[in-house]
């Protein structure tokens, strides 16, 4: 799995027990995997349909650095399934694994719409095949 991103776990992003609030990283998890769906199925209207259970394994403090991951493990005719995996940055601890993110493809008028991708494309193997 790639981490492409990282937060830095700041005071308003705690809860009343000064850990990491759950609901902020969710957000986090949710904005990376719209993102990843935007880059892979190339279309800026994604939405998330479903996030299976999720289960808090640690957590972290006000300081850390914490990486967020993402692979597609299916992909629907209108939708990309994900997995994510968080971790802290310093020590590779996890803090969260969600096995199932299904992001729906949107056409322009806000209906489920075919993407045509099957597998996992890389935006510098699109660049180069344009030129």
């Amino acid at each position: 799995m790639n981490y492409h991103t990282r937060k830095w776990v700041k005071p308003e992003d705690l809860n009343p027990n000064h850990s990491l609030f759950g609901g902020r990283l969710l957000q986090w998890i949710d904005e990376e995997a719209a993102l990843y769906a935007i880059i892979q199925l190339e279309n800026t209207k994604v939405v998330t349909k479903f996030i299976s259970e999720i289960n808090f394994v640690s957590s972290a403090k006000q300081g850390d650095i914490i990486e967020i991951g993402i692979e597609a493990t299916h992909f629907g005719s209108s939708s990309i399934t994900l997995r994510c995996d968080v971790r802290n940055k310093m020590t590779h601890q996890t803090i969260i694994t969600v096995e199932k993110i299904v992001m729906v493809n949107l056409d322009a008028d806000g209906n489920p719409s075919p993407h045509g991708k099957t597998q996992i494309e890389f935006v510098k193997d699109r660049l180069n095949s344009s030129l």
